[in-house]
């Protein structure tokens, strides 16, 4: 299964802070439906992510019935991305 949508990232000011991206409401109820046969547990679904040219492997973390896909330092900076930014993603999924 693959997905591509834009989104804003945004910082989670957290006990561990971090820059995600919005997976849009459509295509989280399309990615919970297959949840169950690709969750390695606690609801996450493990994904191959790319933003630009740069591409790397992650999990989405279910929060309120979305997808919030994390977007690593390195990433920012190799795609000159930065909090408020609207990006591209590409998800392709199992």
């Amino acid at each position: 299964m693959s997905i591509e949508f834009t989104g804003e990232i945004w910082f989670w000011k957290g006990p561990a802070p971090w820059y995600f991206v919005t997976v849009p409401p459509e295509q989280s109820r399309d990615l919970k439906a297959i949840s169950t046969f690709v969750t390695y547990g606690w609801g996450v679904i493990p994904v191959q992510v790319r933003i630009g040219r740069t591409e790397w492997q992650t999990s989405l973390f279910p929060k309120d019935d979305v997808y919030l896909v994390p977007i690593k330092a390195s990433v920012r900076k190799a795609e000159q991305i930065e909090e408020g930014d609207e990006v591209t993603i590409r998800l392709d999924v199992g």
